[in-house]
This record gives C-alpha cells, sequence and structure tokens, in this order.
C-alpha cells in the first residue's frame, strides 16, 4: 500500500477521534485507540500519565459548565508515517474550555490503525 494511502488512513482515525470528542462519545473514540495505550501530558500544571480511560470518562461525562463540543474546533497540522507506525500532530481549540496540542502515535495492528500514544498540552484561551 502507497504511504500516501497509508497517511490518508491514519489522518482518519484522527479525523474520528476530532469528531468523537465533538459528539461527546467514548465508545467512538475506545474503538479507535488500543487497549494498552497510554496518554500522558499537563493538566493545571500537574503530569499525568495512565490510561486514556479518566479522559473517555470526562468526555462522556464533561465537568459542570464544560461544553464538550459546542465551540470546539480541530486541525490535522502534521502527518509523518514510516511503514506500520505514524505521528500526528493535532491543534484542538475550545475542547471543554481548554486548547490543547496534542501529539499522536499510532500503529497499524492486525491490519487497523489505533492510536497507541497521545501526548497533550493544554493552553488556557
Amino acid at each position: 500500500m502507497s504511504e500516501t494511502k497509508e497517511a490518508d488512513q491514519a489522518r482518519a482515525v484522527i479525523q474520528e477521534y476530532v469528531d468523537a470528542c465533538a459528539a461527546g462519545s467514548a465508545e467512538r473514540l475506545r474503538a479507535i485507540f488500543h487497549d494498552n495505550a497510554l496518554m500522558s501530558g499537563y493538566m493545571m500544571g500537574e503530569y499525568l500519565m495512565g490510561s486514556p480511560e479518566p479522559f473517555f470518562q470526562a468526555v462522556e461525562n464533561p465537568p459542570p459548565g464544560a461544553d464538550a463540543g459546542g465551540a470546539y474546533q480541530a486541525e490535522i497540522t502534521n502527518v509523518e508515517v514510516s511503514g506500520p507506525v505514524a505521528s500526528i500532530t493535532l491543534k484542538e481549540a475550545g475542547f471543554m474550555g481548554v486548547n490543547f496540542t496534542d501529539y499522536f502515535h499510532l500503529a497499524k495492528v492486525n491490519d487497523e490503525w489505533k492510536i497507541i500514544s497521545k501526548t497533550f498540552n493544554p493552553e488556557m484561551p
């Protein structure tokens, strides 16, 4: 398969991430993350690392006053593919009132692209 086709498929996974976040669908997010995926980054100055499950729960049940998808916008700014692995950068604005830069790593597992890690950094708008 061509590298362009692989990049398109990996990009589609991140577009599904964006669409699932906008819809507040933890179920859709769980489907695109590998079962053993890791998530790390900073929230309120504290470094966090672990399963994406707390993120899924926050998407599904946003904190009071947080609009999970209302003003949410996202743009894929970089896609790099090397065989069965990919790195994608996503800029998010207005996700639960916060802007993020996300760095995703994906792997093609059993012929399907899955998010294996997400590292994030927030910026208050």
